[in-house]
């Protein structure tokens, strides 16, 4: 695989708006992510300048993108660390120390040539080199319906827990969780 993995920088901020754009236009974004096209462009240039700046530090969160040979951003991942002395996560508080794999997105073109497996494995590779109590599960929810993402993770070494969430916008679809467990 011709792209390097590695974390993102706060001076890139306009990337990082300009995938995170690209992200919610692609046809699977109404079940893929909890926010649209159009709510993200109303967000100021301070907000994509803050944001990417808290996923480069990487306290609590890290953002990680798959450069292209040409420098294209060809995929993103974020990870966000959920404590059980924090605040609420996605859904309820974290049981145990965790992170969470969220905004999970390759562009179609560079979509099977093992990005996403790459991504995948600098965000689990993270989540367990963090000090403090160690990380004992990366999880991640995806929609019932996207079963093209649900193949990817489950063949990535993702496993379903059972746990279920109402989709947020539409209490009648379901996000289920997936994990991969600290060995």
């Amino acid at each position: 695989m011709d792209y390097v993995v590695r974390a993102v920088r706060a001076e890139e901020w306009e990337r990082a708006k300009e995938i995170r754009l690209a992200a919610l236009r692609d046809p699977a974004a109404p079940i893929a992510f909890l926010e649209s096209y159009e709510q993200a462009l109303t967000k100021p240039d301070v907000f994509w300048q803050e944001r990417t700046a808290g996923a480069a530090e990487g306290e609590h969160s890290r953002q990680f993108v798959a450069e292209a040979p040409d420098g294209l951003w060809a995929g993103t991942v974020t990870v966000l660390v959920e404590r059980p002395a924090g605040e609420p996560g996605f859904g309820e508080a974290a049981e145990v120390d965790q992170s969470h794999l969220v905004a999970v997105f390759v562009r179609p073109g560079h979509r099977g040539r093992g990005v996403v497996d790459a991504l995948f494995r600098e965000a689990v590779d993270w989540s367990w080199s963090l000090t403090g109590p160690p990380l004992q599960r990366v999880r991640l929810y995806v929609h019932e319906a996207n079963a093209r993402a649900a193949a990817s993770y489950r063949r990535i070494g993702f496993a379903p827990t059972g746990r279920t969430l109402p989709m947020e916008g539409d209490p009648t679809a379901l996000e289920l969780e997936y994990e991969i467990r600290r060995r």
